[in-house]
């Protein structure tokens, strides 16, 4: 994924969550932050159960799509 793949999937993360809230676990920043903690601390586990084969200490751009995704719904 480049920066620009990565700009356009936050532009529609941002038009997912105006239009579909009701759907998203954690719908205010401080919930939103939390879940992003700790979905990143979990994210190696996702990442090994799917059999990515990603290594999520080395960070990219895909690695933060799938961060902000998961803390969309993780509790």
């Amino acid at each position: 994924m480049t920066r620009i793949e990565f700009i356009k999937f936050l532009e529609e993360f941002k038009k997912d969550f105006d239009t579909n809230k009701s759907e998203w676990e954690n719908v205010n920043l401080s919930d939103f932050l939390e879940s992003m903690i700790a979905y990143t601390e979990d994210i190696q586990g996702f990442y090994d159960n799917m059999e990515m084969n990603i290594n999520a200490d080395k960070p990219t751009w895909e690695n933060f799509m799938h961060i902000l995704k998961g803390a969309s719904i993780y509790e």
